[in-house]
Order: C-alpha cells, then sequence, then structure tokens
C-alpha cells in the first residue's frame, strides 16, 4: 500500500471509530441524563445543550493552536493525543456519578480536540488539487459509515445498561489511538513545515491571516451559518423524535443508522460523480438546498414514515461540505493547511456554541408548560431558515468571486 494510500485509510478507519463511539451514546443521552439529574425530557434537553456548549467553547479557543501545531510538528502527533482524550472522555463519562463529571470529560476533549481538523490536513497533504473535494468525500463516507452501526448498537447496548455504551466507546478510542500509535506514518516532510507563532495560533489571528485569501471569508461565512443549524441533528434529533413520536433509543438508532447509510452513499459515491460534471460549487449548491428542503418538512412530519422519507432527502445534504471544503483548501499552500482546518474548526465551534443552545432551548421552551403554542419542531424550522440564509448568501458569493468550477454546466 502505498503512503497516499495508507494515509487515506487511516483517515477512514478513525473517523469511523470515532463516529461509531459518538453514535453509540446518543440514542442514550436522553435517558442517561434523565437518571444521572432526575429532570425530564424537556429539561434535560437543555443540560445537553450546555455540555455540548462546553466542549465548543474550548474547542474555539485550542484548535488555533492545535492546527497550527500540527503545522509545525505533523500531524501525526497531534491526532494520536486527541484519540487518546476521546478515550479519556468517554470512559469519564461511563463512571459519572454527578453532572460535574461529564462537564469534565468534555472539558478534556475540547483542549485537545482535533481529529476532523487534523484529519481534513492530512488528506490536504495527500491528494492533489482536483482530488481533494472527492478525498474530503471520504471524511462523510466514515461519518456516514459510523453512523450505521454506532447508534443501532448504541440502542441495543442501552437496552442492557444504560452505561455500556460508554464503555464500548472508550475502548474503540482506545483501540485506534494504539492503531494510528503503531501504523501512522508522518504527512507532512520536515521541509514543509513552518514555525509556530502565538500570534497565528488564536481564533483572532487566524481569522485575520485568512485575510490574504479573500475568496475565504464568504466561505467561511456561509459554512458558519449553515453549521448552526446543521447542530438540530445531534443536539434535537433524539428528544424532538422522542417527544413527538415517542421514539425509544433502539428507534433514534435505527434512524441514525438510515441517515449513515444515505451520507455513506453520497459521500462516497454519488459526490465523486457530480462534482466532476457540475463543478464544487453548484454541488455545493445543490446538498443546501436539500438541507433547507428536509428541515422543514422533517418539522412539519406528522408520523414517523415521513420522517423516514424526509431522512432520504436531507442525505443529498452531504454534498454540501466536502465540496466547500475542496474549494477552500485549494486556496492555500501545503504548509497552511492545519492552519485553514484550525480556522475551520474554531469557526465550526462558534457554530457549535450558538447552534446547540439555540436548539435546545427553542426545543425546551416550545414543549414546556409556558410555551405560547406546543411545537416540538421549532427547532428544525430555525434550522431550515438559517440554511435559507446560507444559501443567498453562498449564491452572492458565486457571482462576485472567481471561484474554480463556478461556471460549471450540469
Amino acid at each position: 500500500m502505498t503512503p497516499k494510500r495508507h494515509a487515506l485509510t487511516f483517515v477512514t478507519i478513525t473517523v469511523f471509530l470515532d463516529t461509531v463511539g459518538f453514535g453509540l451514546i446518543m440514542p442514550v443521552i436522553p435517558q442517561f441524563l434523565m437518571e444521572l439529574t432526575g429532570r425530564d425530557l424537556s429539561g434535560t434537553s437543555s443540560l445537553a445543550g450546555y455540555l455540548v456548549v462546553c466542549y465548543a467553547v474550548l474547542q474555539f479557543l485550542f484548535s488555533p493552536i492545535m492546527g497550527n501545531l500540527s503545522d509545525r510538528f505533523g500531524r501525526r502527533k497531534v491526532l494520536l493525543i486527541s484519540l487518546f482524550f476521546y478515550a479519556v472522555n468517554y470512559l469519564i463519562a461511563g463512571l459519572a456519578t454527578a453532572l460535574w463529571m461529564l462537564f469534565l470529560g468534555r472539558v478534556l476533549t475540547g483542549i485537545t480536540s482535533a481529529t476532523y481538523a487534523t484529519a481534513n490536513a492530512l488528506i490536504a497533504d495527500v491528494s492533489p488539487p482536483e482530488e481533494r473535494a472527492q478525498n474530503f468525500g471520504l471524511m462523510g463516507v466514515a461519518f456516514g459509515l459510523g453512523f450505521i452501526f454506532g447508534p443501532s448498537i448504541g440502542g441495543l447496548l442501552g437496552e442492557i445498561d444504560i452505561r455500556l455504551p460508554f464503555f464500548v466507546a472508550a475502548g474503540l478510542a482506545g483501540l485506534n489511538t494504539l492503531y494510528g500509535f503503531f501504523v501512522l506514518k508522518e504527512t507532512l516532510p520536515e521541509d514543509r513545515r513552518r514555525k509556530f507563532q502565538w500570534r497565528r495560533a488564536n481564533p483572532i489571528g487566524m481569522l485575520l491571516q485568512v485575510r490574504k485569501y479573500p475568496i475565504l471569508l464568504g466561505l467561511i461565512l456561509v459554512m458558519f451559518i449553515y453549521n448552526i443549524g446543521h447542530h438540530v441533528y445531534p443536539s434535537n434529533w433524539n428528544f424532538y423524535t422522542m417527544e413527538k413520536f415517542g421514539w425509544t433509543p433502539w428507534d433514534v438508532g435505527l434512524s441514525m443508522g438510515l441517515v449513515g447509510i444515505l451520507m455513506a452513499l453520497v459521500q462516497g459515491v454519488l459526490i465523486r460523480i457530480v462534482i466532476p460534471k457540475w463543478g464544487a460549487p453548484r454541488t455545493a449548491l445543490v446538498g443546501f438546498v436539500a438541507a433547507a428542503t428536509a428541515y422543514l418538512g422533517i418539522a412539519a412530519a406528522t408520523n414517523s414514515l415521513t420522517v423516514y422519507a424526509w431522512c432520504i432527502v436531507s442525505g443529498l445534504a452531504g454534498l454540501a461540505g466536502p465540496a466547500i471544503a475542496g474549494i477552500m483548501s485549494n486556496q492555500v499552500p501545503q504548509n497552511e493547511q492545519g492552519e485553514l482546518q484550525g480556522i475551520n474548526a474554531s469557526v465550526g465551534s462558534i457554530a457549535a456554541i450558538i447552534g446547540p443552545l439555540m436548539m435546545t432551548q427553542s426545543f425546551s421552551y416550545f414543549t414546556g408548560p409556558a410555551a405560547p403554542v406546543y411545537f416540538p419542531g421549532i427547532a428544525f424550522t430555525v434550522a431550515g431558515v438559517l440554511t435559507i440564509i446560507a444559501i443567498v448568501i453562498f449564491a452572492i458569493n458565486l457571482k462576485v468571486l472567481d471561484i474554480p468550477g463556478s461556471t460549471a454546466r450540469p
């Protein structure tokens, strides 16, 4: 196996196992929080949002540092540190007897988290510009496959013991760390590394660096708004479906498995067909429109079958992320790929601060006793509106910026 192919294989396996671990615990989070805190479903939705925000705040502050460290010392060391602390987080959560222990785990992973950002930088290291968008799609394939197995297995394990999914997730993260330690080779050569600079290793400093590449500013804004809405899935899907349709953790796991299958097909197969034909910008636009349509459809769904139908539409949203990532990555040199991914992670972290709070608090309010009208689909409605705003900004950028591929004909 060539070094390039081996690196791409490792990234795929890493993101797959990481997603399996996250998927394992997602179906049981509502019930786990209810048992741990004694609150009802509506109240625990707020707590789940605060846990996500805690992680996101620290990721926002530390992602620039980790991204710059990967440009200075290589991808391998940073990625292994991140994977190790993922295992620690799940272990702490599984052993938790109080809410503060869950927050402690999120603090540790928020500080060290660099899995996706560093994995993206690693892909950029080994991919020629014309293949980057398709290879970024490997992240989506791995993510999708992880969501096929993780939530389904997590729902079953949760029926046995509500804490068991956390311990299994910890074990997978630990095995992934060992795998990387023994087989992963560095992808950023010594002669392509750059000095670590504190003025660039912070969110403000990194955003100032983006001024060198004006095309990135508009795309970063688009993804920022889009990602705020996209957080409706990890922060609200389980609460929404349990509240409105009475789903069990097993039902939640099955639905997420379907989403995983769709994501794997879209980002593993479809994206490699449509990007060469349409170009990355038009491909991204199709993904954004599918996302907005699915959000609004899910919000208005009246039964479980309708929800599954809109999930199929939402699968096409998987076209957007790799297409945008490919456009952005092609604007910067190799020794700044880590910095770019750090910027993306920081901006994504801001979205992860705003999004979960917006979604969980709106859901909690509109399903609580003080709600002026009972509307459990409010969070998906908000996500749909935000995505429409992102589409408008993206369309404007396509007209005023010389984005490669923007003139591609479908």
